[in-house]
């Protein structure tokens, strides 16, 4: 009896003396499995050391030509048109007669203008004799000017004059007919004739965000168009929109453009390039910025603590296969991966080779 307890004690030390072996075993090869595995997550790649370079700023956008100046000319009140005296393609100056409008009213109130003025006359005279009272003169003073200033209104809105030197680029009424205020122009407003100062010319150019603090009043602006192969124009900067669009995260910037020859004509494709000096800016391989699939978003990736970074950039200005890249959390000195970047995603574990 004795000797079968023995065997069963040196049994029971057996087993359990061979499942703290087998626990020793697992716990040895799980943790040589989680090394490998992360020693296998470590993607190798290379980097380069970052740094700015110096370079000339020019940017390049495409806008069209627009007049400087656009005026629908039209009376304040319907009416019947006498005589229009100019045709599509004429040239006008300032305060050259357009067209003239039916005056009989005009006409009725300058007989009325007449009367009041001798009646006024007369009080004057009365009252200088004692013979009128303030009053009368007052009230006829103040009829007179009432009428003087409708007759003045009348004369201008009736006989309509260019505001500007330009040239006359719609007609859309003929002698006679009746001018009623409805919609004549593609633009659905109300015009007898349209007027534009095609010289100067004028040019709005939207320009992205990051060059606001750059573009300035007085600055110039070198303009080609397709049509004149050999031909370059100046422009200078005028005005400044004091808002960026939310949308397009753009500003607009208005040029003024003059028409050297008369060459160009409002609605013409033109190219617009503006020298922003030199700037100092971070130049890389082109190979090294990243597209977001199915988005415009650029990035690339720096290595920090064996670890990948992805970092937002925007593109800038492109020397042949390098590029400009333009962020606030890149900085000289910052090791941005040059190879294996494809692989990766943000925070993944990096092996710097040589």
């Amino acid at each position: 009896m004795k000797y079968f307890r023995t065997i069963s004690a040196i049994m029971i030390i057996g087993l359990l003396m061979s499942g703290c072996s087998s626990k020793d075993k697992k716990t040895a090869t799980d943790s040589t499995v989680a090394l490998a595995v992360a020693e296998k997550a470590a993607i190798p790649v290379k980097v380069m050391t970052l740094s700015k370079t110096r370079i000339s700023r020019t940017i390049d956008y495409t806008a069209t030509v627009l007049p400087f100046e656009e005026v629908n000319m039209a009376p304040s009140t319907p009416g019947r048109i006498d005589k229009i005296y100019v045709e599509v393609g004429d040239k006008v100056n300032k305060g050259e007669d357009l067209f003239l409008m039916d005056r009989t009213q005009l006409y009725q109130l300058k007989l009325q203008l007449s009367s009041l003025e001798k009646d006024l006359n007369r009080i004057d005279t009365l009252l200088r004799s004692g013979s009128a009272r303030q009053q009368q003169y007052d009230q006829m003073k103040t009829q007179f000017d009432v009428t003087k200033t409708n007759v003045d209104f009348m004369e201008e809105n009736t006989l309509l004059k260019a505001p500007f030197f330009g040239v006359v680029t719609g007609k859309y009424f003929e002698n006679g007919e009746l001018y009623s205020g409805a919609p004549t122009t593609q633009s659905g407003r109300s015009a007898v004739v349209t007027v534009m100062q095609v010289n100067p010319l004028k040019v709005n150019v939207s320009i992205s965000e990051q060059y606001y603090p750059l573009i300035k009043k007085g600055m110039k602006a070198f303009i080609t168009a397709d049509v004149y192969k050999d031909e370059t124009f100046t422009g200078t900067v005028f005005r400044i929109s004091p808002t960026i669009s939310a949308a397009s995260r753009s500003f607009i910037t208005e040029l003024e453009l003059p028409n050297r020859n008369d060459l160009l004509k409002p609605g013409m494709f033109i190219r617009v390039s503006m020298d922003l000096g030199e700037v100092e800016t971070f130049v890389v391989p082109a190979n090294t910025v990243l597209v977001q699939e199915g988005t415009n978003l650029r990035y690339v990736f720096i290595g920090e603590s064996n670890t990948a970074k992805r970092i937002e950039v925007t593109i800038g200005k492109r020397f042949d296969d390098q590029l400009e890249i333009i962020s606030e959390t890149l900085k000289e000195g910052d090791n941005l991966v040059s190879e294996g970047q494809s692989k990766l995603i943000n925070g993944e574990k990096i092996a710097i080779v040589k």
